[in-house]
């Protein structure tokens, strides 16, 4: 899922978020870049939904990681974060069990070191999704197959939202909503 997509609300940005999170293993790193307010926990919110995990979703800036399980039901299994008319498909599993999803915010920290010391290669190892914002902190540690997801305020309510998976052209544009 490469692509350049426009969202105009918290319940599209969820809905791209779902669709992402089809094609999620364990192990993979998603890098999220973009400004204050643009988006970024949002889209992890949506990731959190559609692999099952429970509670509330918020921006890891001053604890530097949360740990979100996926859900009891069938780890691994992707819902539909909002019910909607417009995105009614029903639940999906993946082939293999993503147990846990990691949402980072590395901005204060200095370096790999710092990276590695707050269990990075641990989480890895476990199988864990990998969220993470400000990547460049975590230098070399990032995998070339990083997915990269920037976000661009285009308004009061709407955000552009390219996705990319480590590859430099993006190459489709589609409207969520």
């Amino acid at each position: 899922m490469k692509g350049l997509y426009e969202v105009n609300s918290v319940e599209e940005t969820w809905a791209l978020a779902r669709e992402f999170a089809k094609e999620l293993k364990p192990g993979d790193v998603v890098c999220l870049e973009g400004d204050l307010g643009a988006g970024k926990t949002t889209f992890v919110q949506g990731l959190a939904a559609a692999m099952g995990a429970k509670g509330r979703v918020t921006s890891p800036t001053f604890c530097i990681v949360q740990e979100h399980p996926a859900g009891a039901s069938g780890a691994g299994m992707v819902t539909q974060p909002a019910a909607s008319a417009e995105f009614p498909t029903p639940p999906l599993h993946h082939s293999t069990t993503i147990p846990l999803l990691v949402h980072m915010d590395l901005y204060r920290l200095s370096g790999e070191d710092d990276v590695l010391a707050i269990g990075w290669e641990d989480y890895l190892a476990r199988g864990a999704v990998i969220a993470v914002e400000w990547p460049e902190r975590a230098g070399s540690l990032i995998p070339p197959q990083a997915r990269r997801i920037s976000f661009r305020n285009t308004g009061e309510n709407s955000r552009q939202v390219a996705i990319d998976s480590g590859a430099s052209d993006l190459v489709q544009y589609a409207t969520y909503g």
